[in-house]
């Protein structure tokens, strides 16, 4: 985000996607949400396209602020395994806004291609992360790995806040387990 005003548009907008849904997404919601003069938000994004892109891009800034591995004096996979176990639970806990406002603006790229484009590219910054990351636990093939363990994470994050498993999320011990179970059949075992 290039200015503060900015930023606190594009977070009003997040939350507005995430408690209301994105017809509830207005330039006049956002002014009257954030406490904003009439008008503020379309200075800013004139368009709904601008507004929405505007949102999508800052909730990337969010989601992959501090995105690293965590240190782990066992190993890099280990490391790998409890990012992905607290990226997860924070996504499905505290994070669950987050993660509402970004399946509404993934339905919304699916009608509007501009939005397509920047959710597209902002996707493969987070899959070039992800493959950084199972490259250092010693992925053979960390591109396609990376793949494979954000369509994993999306999958998860789908059924527990919006789809069957919305009642029962998972906590962090079975994250671990199924983290543990997917990082074996792309590393392969861990071998001690």
């Amino acid at each position: 985000m290039r200015t503060l005003r900015a930023a606190l548009i594009a977070d009003t907008a997040i939350a507005l996607l995430a408690e209301k849904g994105a017809r509830g997404l207005t330039h006049r919601a956002v002014d009257d949400r954030a406490g904003l003069p009439p008008g503020t938000t379309s200075n800013h994004a004139r368009t709904r396209a601008a507004l929405l892109e505007a949102a999508l891009t800052r909730l990337a800034e969010r989601e992959t602020a501090g995105f690293s591995a965590s240190p782990s004096a066992q190993s890099p996979r280990v490391g790998l395994r409890e990012t992905l176990v607290e990226g997860l639970h924070t996504a499905l806990t505290s994070g669950r806004p987050l993660t509402l406002a970004r399946l509404e603006l993934a339905l919304e790229a699916t009608r509007r291609p501009e939005l397509r484009v920047r959710y597209d590219a902002l996707g493969q910054g987070f899959i070039g992360l992800t493959a950084d990351l199972l490259a250092a636990a010693g992925a053979a093939d960390p591109l396609h790995a990376a793949h494979r363990l954000v369509a994993w994470s999306d999958g998860i994050l789908f059924n527990a806040t919006a789809g069957s498993g919305r009642a029962n999320p998972p906590g962090r011990a079975e994250l671990r387990e199924q983290a543990d179970a997917l990082l074996n059949a792309l590393l392969g075992p861990e071998t001690s």
